[in-house]
């Protein structure tokens, strides 16, 4: 199984472990919404811990699913945007614990997100423009300025957690070696608290938000299916399937 969920101390952790690099198909998208919305709602978790085994976080979306069939992106499409939607919508707060690579959907779990953990290790990267795609953008902005996000969207480069806590979207970043540790630690400072309470300022934080983000993805996501359709993206996913052995992460 590429996610599996374990409860401790009232924290629910749900894990990804999908090797190679933790990319998910549409059914691993449409899994993952569902699990986080379980173990949200459990009465005995007051805190949802998402990490991930391996070489890093979440390499996105399995570029082969679609490359094979391209109509699939409904379904992908779908699944990304319900996992995204059931971190920020999880009754409780969701603590996010990310290494190596977080890449494409990876970005959308961090963006949703209340607060993000990161060794220093992690860096972050929307390579969409590059592989015939869109969509992303949205959640990176709920993480960094918006010129930054331009510019990383536009070039498909990296940033490095170093550069992402300097921004402020990160609560610290620690070494990858301590990263399980530290994330644990700082999940059990809110799971000490009252489910109650906690379920209360989840919704309230939500409903003061100066934009609504499952609202821009979707928006995103009109042009995803666009771009999906064009001959450049399949040239795109045949290069990026072609080249993958290469490929460094």
């Amino acid at each position: 199984m590429p996610i599996r969920t374990e409860i401790r101390a009232h924290i629910g952790e749900v894990v990804i472990d999908h090797p190679p690099v933790n990319a998910l198909d549409s059914a691993g998208w449409h899994e993952l919404a569902q699990v986080i919305a379980r173990t949200g709602a459990d009465p005995e978790v007051r805190c949802v811990l998402l990490r991930a085994e391996g070489r890093g976080f979440c390499a996105g979306v399995d570029i082969k699913e679609v490359q094979q069939d391209p109509g699939r992106i409904v379904s992908l499409n779908r699944g990304n945007y319900l996992s995204f939607r059931a971190v920020r919508a999880c009754e409780v707060p969701v603590v996010t614990a990310v290494h190596g690579f977080v890449i494409g959907g990876g970005i959308g779990l961090c963006g949703a997100s209340d607060v993000i953990i990161a060794a220093d290790n992690a860096y972050f990267s929307l390579p969409e423009v590059d592989r015939g795609a869109m969509g992303g953008a949205s959640h990176l902005m709920r993480m960094l300025p918006l010129h930054k996000v331009r510019a990383a969207f536009f070039t498909g480069g990296r940033i490095e957690a170093a550069e992402a806590w300097r921004l402020g979207a990160l609560e610290k970043v620690v070494p990858v070696a301590s990263l399980l540790q530290e994330a644990r630690a700082f999940a059990g400072i809110i799971a000490g608290k009252s489910r109650r309470a906690l379920v209360l300022a989840k919704e309230a934080l939500n409903g003061i938000e100066p934009r609504d983000v499952d609202h821009g993805y979707r928006f995103e996501q009109g042009f995803t299916l666009e771009m999906y359709l064009h001959e450049d993206s399949q040239k795109a996913r045949d290069a990026f399937v072609k080249d993958k052995g290469t490929a460094k992460y």
